[in-house]
């Protein structure tokens, strides 16, 4: 069964703030705690701009 425990707990003030400056470039306006009122599409798209990020990050990590 999987959990949603954090193995490092302080990584998640910096997952927050990832999250936030990658909804934040794609135009979706995120506030802290709850925010089941967004879309699938800002859903998704929050989140397809933070696997960008992460990808270019181990590109550039590999040059």
């Amino acid at each position: 069964m999987a959990s949603n425990k954090n193995v490092v707990p302080e990584a998640r003030a910096a997952l927050d703030r990832f999250k936030m400056e990658a909804a934040s470039e794609v135009g979706v306006n995120l506030k802290q705690g709850y925010n089941g009122d967004l879309t699938s599409k800002q859903a998704g798209s929050v989140g397809g701009q933070m696997v960008k990020k992460m990808i270019k990050a181990y590109e550039d990590g590999m040059k």
